[in-house]
């Protein structure tokens, strides 16, 4: 089997997940690791049994790597996979794509000058109940889907958001819940429910007074198929309740998945709880299968020694099985840009009070996260 020497630009929490990731993938040799920190990348280097770099295109030269999964914080992310696309290596991106959609279109611009591949990572679309509800809306076994929601209720606490010095602030972070912990969820929305026409949004900040962004946000979504839909994200319920997407069909049936139950995954910090399961599920003939799919949904997850390590490592084989056989991965760059897309929507639409009609296109104030900043807490 073709092996792709791989590499991570970053050394941070989620760093020892993708490490552990690339180091079970068949596809994958695992080459180098890059710090901005020489000593960091030298003792990560040691910890994982690779070579260690401070520069990103020596790295690619040097250690022959062709392709690299990025975990550094949301706004290095443009910097980062611009200098792996222009050194010629494969970029996959921890998600968000980016912060902004001006960072998105200059890591898209480079990819496609470059003729590399790029994409992000969104390991929940690999999940078997995942799978089940767009396989269902692709069979029409639902008709047209009329409703899409969203429900993501999740807690964060002081101590997450000082585990690292980014987190929390809109210069360093790029956003709260919608940037952080809602993209896997608003990602599946957006699959599962085709583009978006139009939202309506509003965010505020709960019971997190210690940190600048929002800790809670709501939209109504238009979609172009006429279908509408709902986004309820939080992390202020203690200690997490669940995250769960559920599509409606215009033939009454209904699908769902409980992607996060319980107090939810953080990076390097905790554990997955429960299993991910199909929650809702009444296609005619099928509503008897339910039982079914959750028991063999949770015997799957309980045989696993590490479930993120699992699921990271199926969208990583995917993301390198494209490369070798040239093929566009599950999950691109151009997707990633969509949920990023949605997260802006919400912060513009808070910002002017009023809906905002897709396909939104970047404005330099997106690099100036202060402008939200500046909109008062209610």
């Amino acid at each position: 089997m073709r092996k792709v020497r791989t590499a991570i630009i970053g050394c941070g929490k989620v760093t020892d997940l993708h490490a552990a990731a690339l180091k079970q993938t068949a596809e994958s040799e695992f080459v180098a690791v890059y710090s901005r920190d020489r000593e960091k990348a030298k003792k990560y280097g040691e910890k994982y049994g690779v070579q260690g770099f401070a520069d990103i295109q020596e790295m690619i030269v040097s250690a022959k790597v062709e392709a690299v999964i990025i975990c550094t914080p949301h706004p290095a992310h443009r910097d980062a996979a611009i200098a792996a696309a222009e050194a010629g290596a494969h970029v996959l991106v921890e998600k968000p794509l980016a912060s902004s959609l001006q960072d998105c279109d200059a890591m898209l611009a480079a990819a496609k000058k470059a003729n590399i591949k790029l994409g992000t990572v969104c390991q929940r679309r690999f999940y078997a109940p995942v799978q089940r509800v767009r396989r269902a809306i692709d069979e029409g076994k639902i008709g047209r889907p009329a409703l899409g929601t969203v429900l993501m209720l999740g807690w964060r606490d002081r101590n997450y958001y000082e585990s690292d010095p980014w987190r929390g602030q809109w210069q360093a972070e790029g956003g709260g819940v919608l940037v952080n912990q809602a993209p896997h969820q608003l990602d599946l929305l957006q699959w599962f429910m085709g583009p978006i026409a139009e939202l309506f949004g509003v965010w505020s900040n709960f019971n997190h007074p210690y940190i600048e962004v929002e800790d809670t946000a709501v939209a109504i979504v238009r979609f172009q198929s006429g279908a509408v839909g709902n986004i309820v994200v939080s992390n202020s319920q203690k200690p997490g309740i669940y995250g769960k997407v559920h599509v409606h069909g215009q033939n009454g049936a209904s699908v769902g998945v409980q992607t996060d139950g319980g107090a939810m995954f953080i990076a390097g910090m905790s554990s997955i709880l429960e299993p991910p399961v199909n929650d809702i599920w009444t296609v005619p003939g099928e509503e008897t299968l339910l039982e079914q799919w959750k028991q063999q949904d949770s015997e799957l997850f309980n045989g696993l020694s590490n479930a993120m390590e699992h699921y990271h490592h199926l969208q990583i084989s995917d993301f390198l099985q494209a490369i070798i056989s040239d093929r566009e991965p599950l999950v691109t760059g151009e997707e990633g840009r969509k949920t990023v897309e949605i997260f802006t929507a919400i912060y513009r639409s808070q910002k002017t009070n009023a809906p905002v009609k897709f396909p939104l296109k970047p404005e330099p104030s997106d690099l100036d996260y202060s402008t939200y900043a500046s909109i008062p807490l209610k």
